[in-house]
């Protein structure tokens, strides 16, 4: 018999979920914990366990986002047409969603189960759970769920173990935005490999922001140091995602303190100084064989002459390559500088739907205005 369970907090989770959690970072408590006390302000985190016989069989995440139009839309360019269609658009959307996933960060990190329970007896636990917390929301918090997301998969996969499942629950499945990924070559042993593969025209690219950065100080920050340069850090962090124009969340400000207190040596910074100021840092999360890219942020006055995100982009491959990861992911955004590094770009989709009937039956069409085709060029930086 399958049963499932809905926790409101890391600390209720059964001794269970750590042996499932233990190849995901993301799912596992001190990721959990760090994200519950310094978690976006429009998102809360629910835990999903599932039994089989009274054993913990797998595991799901499922985040209510409350999304509003100052957190969505942050472009101040905008024509007044545009303005329009995204006023439109913020109408449809606008409200409370459930996302079985994390929408903090690129990738399916939402599910896990084991062998011992099918895809489509795990995912009906999900459904079911999903129903259970929207009517619980609806009756606590007098809130109506608008929208149901189930957040990231390569195109290839899919969540469901028959496609009927997600027809019957009335799913779109559709595209977004690649994840870039750096997929590490077996003869990389060190970053000097990775130079060797690069055509001239690269090399030349990768000394030139090399000369250019060549004054600045890099530095990996230990968690004194975060705390004391956090308010410049978060500065810096908001004036790079302020001008995205699409956001759902803003991180707090405590984000950063929270995420290397619990998480340590696998949540990693990285200060940029010139002249003993700090002009710039990137993040990393340590994933088993993945090294995950974070959130960064830089002083405008600075990138272009230091070019301080492609400097950015190669110490993160540095890295990944000589500590021997697999892959570095670069996640989405910013595909064309990603793909002049050596990310390939890896077709995504999401499947959701609107709770209400006719408008989910336009969701397909309202979704492409909402994330448009970005078209740009792919990069081919390595030899042939």
């Amino acid at each position: 018999m399958t049963t499932y369970k809905l926790y409101n907090s890391f600390k209720d989770l059964p001794e269970a979920w750590s042996v499932l959690s233990k190849n995901d970072l993301f799912l596992q408590e001190s990721y959990l914990k760090a994200m519950e006390l310094a978690s976006p302000t429009n998102i809360s985190w629910y835990y999903v366990g599932v039994f089989k016989e009274q054993k913990l069989v797998g595991i799901a995440i499922i985040q209510r986002v409350e999304l509003y139009l100052k957190d969505m839309f942050r472009e101040h360019t905008d024509g007044f047409f545009i303005r329009s269609l995204k006023d439109i658009l913020s109408i449809f959307l606008r409200g409370n969603m459930l996302v079985v996933g994390n929408m903090t960060h690129t990738g399916q990190h939402g599910l896990y189960h084991t062998q011992e329970i099918s895809k489509d007896d795990f995912c009906d636990a999900i459904i079911r759970t999903l129903n259970d917390l929207r009517l619980k929301i609806k009756n606590e918090n007098h809130k109506k769920i608008r929208v149901i997301l189930w957040k990231d998969y390569f195109s290839d996969q899919v969540p469901f173990g028959n496609s009927l499942v997600y027809t019957k629950e009335q799913l779109n499945r559709v595209e977004v935005q690649p994840n870039m990924i750096l997929k590490v070559k077996d003869h990389w042993k060190t970053f000097d490999d990775y130079l060797t593969d690069l055509n001239k025209k690269y090399l030349r690219r990768y000394r030139t922001a090399l000369k250019k950065a060549k004054n600045i100080r890099k530095e990996e920050l230990d968690i004194e140091q975060v705390r004391t340069l956090n308010d410049t850090m978060y500065q810096y962090y908001k004036t790079v995602s302020d001008n995205a124009s699409f956001n759902t969340f803003i991180l707090p400000k405590n984000h950063f303190i929270s995420l290397k207190t619990e998480l340590k040596d696998a949540f990693k910074v990285y200060g940029y100084f010139l002249d003993n100021e700090l002009i710039g840092f990137y993040t990393l999360l340590i994933n088993k064989s993945q090294l995950e890219t974070y959130f960064l942020g830089y002083h405008p006055n600075y990138q272009y002459t230091y070019q301080l995100y492609l400097n950015m982009l190669y110490d993160m491959a540095a890295y990944g390559i000589n500590q021997g990861f697999q892959n570095v992911v670069y996640a989405r955004t910013a595909m064309e500088i990603k793909s002049s590094v050596g990310a390939e770009a890896l077709p995504m989709v999401v499947f959701m739907k609107h709770t209400n009937s006719l408008l989910n039956s336009l969701f397909r069409q309202i979704f492409k205005l909402m994330n448009p085709t970005k078209k740009w060029e792919e990069r081919h930086p390595f030899k042939h």
